[in-house]
């Protein structure tokens, strides 16, 4: 019994290990990515663009967006709001864990050949929860209006984009956002869907 229970816990310890060369791996490439970009001699011209963008993720337009949709008076668009409370419900704690669990440093402390064109708003990097913001509203706002989808999808991928340019996370910092806000949308639409 002790063989097994010292056996399992060698695999996980094993498990472990390799999935932190995995995530050593990816930040190598992601900081070479990131060191190519944020040196182009465009790249600060591109951040004042990006610098624009990013704060459509910053929170206020979607209190905006929501308090707009509920004034509407219509009934599939408060059902929306719903979603998108339960959504940040679920995203915001997940995103937290996550960031304090992984602590993966921001691009520009770890790395001496980049810098960062803003202050970020902690030293964690992963996931982006802009990105997540924005994917999770962009998923919940197609549900209701699939007309949309072409727009808010667009903004969420600039969103996650202008992250990037600015220096303040990772290409898979973005991924891991666009993942957790997704899935905490279709939660979010398969709890509402449930009878009462």
């Amino acid at each position: 019994m002790m063989a097994l229970h010292g056996g399992a816990t060698m695999a996980a310890m094993e498990k472990r290990i390799t999935d932190l060369h995995t995530f050593e791996k990816l930040t190598g490439y992601d900081t070479r990515f990131m060191v190519w970009l944020l040196n182009r001699p465009s790249a600060s011209q591109t951040a004042r663009i990006a610098r624009q963008v990013s704060r459509l993720g910053d929170g206020p337009l979607y209190a905006v967006l929501a308090l707009l949709l509920w004034l509407s008076g219509d009934s599939g668009a408060r059902h929306l709001v719903l979603a998108m409370v339960l959504g940040f419900l679920m995203e915001l704690p997940l995103y937290l864990l996550l960031k304090r669990t992984i602590q993966r440093p921001r691009p520009a402390d770890a790395q001496a050949a980049l810098n960062a064109f803003i202050k970020p708003s902690d030293r964690f990097s992963f996931p982006s929860g802009h990105t997540a913001a924005a994917f999770m509203v962009a998923v919940l706002v197609s549900a209701w209006y699939p007309a949309m989808a072409p727009l808010v999808f667009s903004v969420a991928l600039a969103i996650g984009a202008s992250r990037v340019l600015l220096g303040v996370h990772y290409p898979s910092d973005i991924g891991a956002g666009a993942v957790l806000g997704s899935s905490c949308a279709l939660l979010a639409l398969m709890l509402q869907s449930l009878p009462a």
